[in-house]
């Protein structure tokens, strides 16, 4: 038996998180294998993986998630589900910073709950890992009294958060006799979870699957086919839509939901080994850079032109919503200003981020409440947020280093974002600029108000003009481009505008970009609301995170680090320009 070594990482917020790690006991292979436990467990439960799976040339590595094993608070708690996402993305990180690995070297294999983790990791974040190995996903929990999950949602909104014990005993787990005594004695297995976790995993479980397409890691799942803990419909619709060149799906008949831990798992182990080795003989590159021709966005973009059926009672229900928000919707100040400049213009993004209800009436009020309150918008207000930790990461490392801050936004709007995120850093210069006659002479009354006009200008200027960026005197240290990318579907004028930035930032310098890989609204933006481009319909083309990292890269950018809100809507990432690309 391997022994492991117990350490702690420093989480995202300075949680710190329990882990074990199991050295190589032979030649070590240019791999490591992280381990992710199933929900109420923690790693040490994952000690009989590492010693039948046989790798001896190959360090583990496993966590107890937090609220799970030797970690200290509330069992089962999270503060959300997007919490725990970001932790793992954090151990992951700090496994390759601390032991040498590079992000290709890494494969997870995930069960349960733990592989939920994993699978949302990879979308959200588009991680270039080798490998991602899926058992019993748990993307969908069989809650056997009726309308269980609207009656928790419900208590939650009356009551607050509260636990809910599993009903799962050890014995629907495994046929394996060893391991159910195991459970059952196990101090460290805890059967609360907290009832915000437990609506987050089928909230997120359910975008990852409608959005499966995003993922192109090689991806290898693992299905019990005995599971009386989770269904298994989810995980094969998963596995159908998953973009991954390089995938296969394994049923193994009568396993019940602990598909490593039952009693015939040497036939899992045997298929995950064989993976490992099929993916480390050679697995072709995946190029998204023409997503916007053939990839699976570019046909759902191609789907929202097209007009709805007039039979179809979806295309009433936007009609009527339509109707409804030029008319009396009017009565709201944020509706009405959508309709005047675009509910994608500068001024609609300036008066999102005041978030300050106005109308007419009582009842427009209501209604620019309601309109400030929906998904999008409370995900654009983090997405400035994320951006105002970035720029001033990016600031820090900037000062540290001694090199000048001189910053330049490409498409800054009114710019209110940016002088913010600016705000209580030594910069030496600020250069905004919009293609928008409005959105300048805005901005630039901004910069009077807020009495930096010794610091910053504003300019007019086109955000695709490669050779125009290309030629920004002084050269910009750091460069910002915010919520404009996501409004063109094609690639090449965000390529063009790239190649200038990086003819533009020296080595060393910084990118903060944004990105919208997913909308739960995407349909009911194009078919009801209008675009700041002459009144057109305000259709997106989504692109997933992965197409997104790979666009900045191949411009010569080295991605560090990423934000996203806790919808899944908005990414902010920071990359930094890197020699000989």
């Amino acid at each position: 038996m391997r022994t492991p070594q117990e350490k702690t990482f420093s989480s995202f917020d300075q949680s710190s998180l329990f882990y074990r790690h199991w050295p190589a006991t032979s030649t070590t292979a240019r791999r490591a294998i992280v381990l992710l436990h199933r929900g109420h467990e923690h790693s040490g439960r994952l000690q009989h993986i590492v010693d039948e799976l046989g790798m001896t040339d190959t360090p583990f590595f496993a966590w107890d998630a937090r609220g799970h094993g030797q970690n200290s608070g509330p069992r089962g708690y999270s503060p959300s589900l997007g919490t725990t996402v970001r932790d793992l993305d954090s151990f992951i990180h700090y496994l390759c910073q601390t032991y040498g690995y590079a992000m290709e070297e890494i494969i997870v294999i995930a069960q349960s709950v733990g592989a939920v983790l994993a699978s949302t990791w990879i979308h959200d974040y588009a991680p270039k890992i080798r490998a991602l190995i899926l058992a019993s996903p748990a993307f969908k929990v069989k809650l056997y009294v009726p309308l269980a999950r609207p009656g928790l949602r419900l208590m939650e909104k009356l009551r607050g958060n509260f636990y809910v014990n599993s009903y799962v005993k050890a014995k629907f787990l495994t046929h394996d006799p060893e391991r159910i005594a195991s459970y059952n004695a196990d101090p460290l297995i805890a059967r609360p979870i907290s009832v915000n976790i437990l609506l987050g995993l089928y909230d997120t479980a359910e975008r990852i699957i409608a959005d499966a397409g995003a993922i192109q890691t090689p991806t290898q799942l693992l299905i019990s086919g005995a599971d009386f803990v989770v269904h298994q419909a989810p995980q094969r619709t998963f596995f159908e839509r998953l973009g991954s060149q390089c995938k296969e799906m394994h049923t193994l008949q009568g396993f019940y939901h602990d598909t490593l831990g039952e009693k015939g798992r040497a036939q899992a182990f045997t298929l995950i080994r064989n993976f490992i080795q099929k993916i480390e003989a050679g697995v072709a590159k995946v190029d998204l850079s023409h997503a916007d021709k053939n990839g699976y966005t570019a046909s759902e973009y191609q789907q929202l032109q097209q007009s709805g059926s007039p039979l179809a009672l979806k295309h009433w229900y936007f009609a009527l919503t339509r109707l409804s928000l030029s008319t009396v919707g009017k009565l709201s100040d944020g509706i009405r200003l959508g309709w005047e400049t675009g509910f994608d213009s500068g001024s609609t993004l300036d008066y999102i981020y005041k978030n300050q209800t106005s109308g007419r009436t009582p009842l427009g009020r209501f209604g620019d409440r309601t309109y400030l309150d929906s998904v999008g918008w409370k995900g654009i207000r983090q997405r400035k947020v994320n951006l105002e930790e970035l720029i001033g990461l990016a600031i820090k490392s900037l000062t540290e280093n001694k090199q000048s801050v001189r910053i330049v936004d490409i498409a800054a709007g009114h710019g209110r974002y940016i002088l913010d995120a600016i705000a209580g850093h030594k910069i030496d210069r600020v250069l905004l600029r919009d293609y928008s006659p409005i959105n300048v002479e805005a901005g630039k009354a901004l910069i009077k108000e807020k009495g930096l006009t010794h610091l910053a200008d504003f300019q007019q200027g086109d955000a695709f003009d490669q050779v125009s960026l290309a030629s920004l005197s002084p050269a910009p240290t750091l460069a910002v481009v915010s919520g404009l990318y996501e409004l063109f579907p094609e690639n090449a004028p965000i390529k063009a505008s790239l190649a200038g930035l990086a003819e533009a930032v020296p080595d060393g310098g910084f990118l903060v970009y944004t990105n919208q890989p997913w909308h739960p609204q995407l349909e009911l933006i194009a078919r009801t609301l209008s675009s700041h481009r002459g009144g057109a319909d305000w259709i997106m083309r989504r692109r997933t995170q992965y197409e997104m990292d790979q666009l900045v890269e191949q411009a010569g950018f080295e991605k560090i680090t990423q934000r996203i809100d806790e919808w899944g809507i908005f990414t902010v990432s920071l990359a930094r320009r890197v020699k000989n690309k």
